[in-house]
């Protein structure tokens, strides 16, 4: 298949809120690496129209999801400067437009020196210069989101949409236990003040520094698309369930064991 071909359907069917067939069910042999030659072109297309990559979303980092969706292995995709805005507690955010969103309240890492294989993950932790809790939205151009580990990284990752919260400045002793610290946390989701779901840190391969150490690890082998770089930000997985979200609804969180505040917005 087209790795063109697909990236432009890709584009279209983000852009205009539509779906299309899965690429797996059209040829079997569609495989994810050639999935992630997709990503590369559609970063092509992203840019050329002037957006800006600014980071990468880490996806399917929770084990705890995976038989739901029958993805059994991490993905990764890009992020724009038109897929990433900072909020505050109470915004209103605009994601109807997206194919059949979901919301994932994550863990946001911003780069403070470039990454590169062979780095430990007390060396990882060290390069980060802060952290904040955000709200990813994921969407899913394949109808009822059924699709198979290549479609999900052809669609850009399933990235939708990236809202961050406050951000929290790291001091080098912080960062010392920071990797222990994240695994440590736990989170409580709510929709309209009724309990949703519950997580933590750990769930995220074991922790948000430790799934952003399996990207450096996964990028060192990739010749198509480029390594993290300073100034990135990097989101690193639902650390609950994804659930789908309609216009009006209310999601909050509350985080207990680390120094973030949780994160509410209004569905628009």
């Amino acid at each position: 298949m087209d790795a063109a071909a697909i990236a432009k359907t890709v584009l279209a069917a983000i852009d205009g809120g539509g779906q299309a067939e899965p690429f797996t069910a059209k040829d079997a042999a569609f495989s994810e690496a050639d999935a992630y030659a997709v990503t590369a072109r559609l970063r092509e297309l992203r840019t050329a129209r002037g957006e800006k990559p600014v980071g990468r979303k880490i996806g399917f980092t929770n084990r705890n999801i995976w038989a739901e969706y029958g993805v059994f292995q991490p993905i990764w995709g890009d992020l724009y400067d038109t897929t990433v805005r900072d909020v505050t507690p109470g915004d209103r955010v605009e994601v109807s437009q997206l194919p059949e969103p979901r919301i994932e309240p994550e863990i946001v890492l911003g780069l403070e020196r470039d990454l590169s294989p062979g780095m430990s993950v007390q060396e990882i932790a060290g390069s980060i210069g802060w952290v904040a809790h955000g709200f990813e939205f994921v969407q899913s151009i394949f109808p009822e989101w059924r699709f198979r580990v290549a479609d999900c990284v052809a669609d850009g990752g399933l990235h939708g949409r990236l809202f961050v919260g406050p951000r929290w400045q790291l001091a080098a002793r912080q960062r010392e236990t920071l990797a222990s610290d994240l695994s440590a946390l736990t989170i409580r989701l709510s929709r309209n003040g009724e309990f949703a779901d519950a997580g933590t840190g750990a769930n995220v391969l074991d922790g948000p520094v430790q799934a952003l150490a399996h990207l450096v690890a996964v990028l060192g082998k990739d010749r198509l698309n480029p390594p993290l770089g300073a100034g990135e930000i990097v989101t690193t997985g639902t650390l609950t369930r994804a659930f789908p979200v309609v216009p009006g609804e209310r999601w909050a969180t509350e985080i207990e064991g680390f120094d973030l505040p949780g994160l509410s917005v209004e569905i628009g």
